[in-house]
């Protein structure tokens, strides 16, 4: 299985935020940039099955903007395990429930996708960026293990988009 981890893209200062912090949205600028990453995405030919997203909506409109431009739209799930309290067992769960899939986007927050990235891999520090993208391959889902493919922090998926 391949595995797509994606953090959002810029929500803004949580500390100026007025609201339930799940209700943060986007930034324009966060908006912006994801659709010119989404379209980058595009190019790099991912073949993403299903978008999984954590139910807060920064993410949500993360993976919407992702799943529209990779042609997904209809294939984007919210699930909470995706949330803030997301690790290796919640992993675990999401893989398990969905062994029809081959190629598997999750969408999420810092600092769990790094930290689960990295127990994913067998340990190592990885830093997923706002708006980042790392893909790991995992042979049998079931056993947890995997190996990071590639890290794309985002000026990498913005760098076409700027010439």
């Amino acid at each position: 299985m391949k595995l797509y981890f994606l953090r959002h893209g810029e929500a803004g200062d949580p500390a100026q935020w007025e609201g339930n912090d799940a209700e943060r949205p986007l930034t324009d600028d966060g908006r912006r940039r994801m659709a010119l990453e989404a379209r980058t995405m595009r190019r790099l030919e991912l073949g993403v099955d299903r978008v999984i997203t954590s139910p807060l909506l920064r993410a949500r409109q993360t993976a919407e903007i992702v799943a529209v431009e990779l042609k997904r739209k209809d294939r984007v799930v919210t699930d909470s395990r995706l949330g803030p309290d997301f690790g290796p067992e919640r992993l675990a769960e999401i893989l398990r429930d969905n062994q029809d899939v081959h190629d598997l986007m999750l969408v999420g927050h810092e600092p769990s996708m790094s930290a689960t990235i990295g127990r994913l891999i067998g340990g190592g520090r990885v830093e997923l960026k706002k708006g980042g993208l790392a893909r790991t391959d995992v042979p049998n889902p079931a056993q947890l293990s995997g190996e990071l493919e590639w890290l794309l922090p985002p000026r990498a998926l913005l760098a076409d988009e700027r010439r």
